[in-house]
């Protein structure tokens, strides 16, 4: 069975992004990166991508799920297919119709999807965010991959919207760089 990863990066304070969802915040350099385009070039944007030559190839996921708010950092800069070699589902209920054709619209229950999502054949599902989809799908999540950058920004989006039920994490992998980044791998115990 394919599993649920919210693959994302936060403050150390547990942000996500600023509260106008802005991520300039976060370091935009180091050594870090270059184990992150290797270990997930999916999850690197297609223009992005293109630019610094990373070859499009699916590693880890073969899926990916995102929230309105983050689906439309991408349009606010025209990206209406950031993931090309992913199957997208934007989740929204306030969106009439998907800005892409490649980008499919979910307003019903998303947490049935991901069950349906999860026992189709195929490489991982990669929840890309924000903190409200991931708090409504909480239940389904298997791992989460988390990028911590060394940098408090004191308030923004957090991980997660909204209050959840405590959730035990059993930390399976980590990596620290010497910049102060770290790749902290969890299971969530259920």
């Amino acid at each position: 069975m394919r599993k649920l990863k919210y693959y994302i990066a936060c403050t150390v304070d547990g942000f996500i992004a600023r509260e106008d969802g802005s991520f300039d915040c976060f370091p935009m350099s180091g050594e870090h990166f270059a184990d992150l385009f290797d270990s997930f070039p999916e999850t690197i944007p297609a223009h992005v991508q293109k630019a610094l030559g990373i070859p499009p190839e699916n590693k880890q996921f073969d899926t990916v799920l995102m929230g309105r708010k983050t689906y439309e950092l991408g349009l606010q800069i025209g990206l209406t297919n950031p993931y090309p070699t992913l199957k997208q589902y934007l989740f929204s209920r306030s969106m009439k119709a998907s800005p892409d054709e490649n980008v499919k619209l979910v307003s019903d229950d998303a947490v049935e999807l991901v069950r349906e999502l999860k026992q189709e054949t195929g490489k991982d599902i990669w929840l890309c965010g924000g903190g409200e989809l991931a708090a409504t799908v909480v239940s389904e999540i298997d791992e989460m991959i988390v990028k911590l950058n060394p940098v408090v920004i004191g308030a923004g989006i957090p991980v997660f919207s909204r209050a959840i039920e405590p959730i035990s994490l059993e930390l399976c992998d980590r990596k620290i760089y010497g910049n102060g980044f770290m790749l902290l791998h969890y299971r969530l115990q259920k």
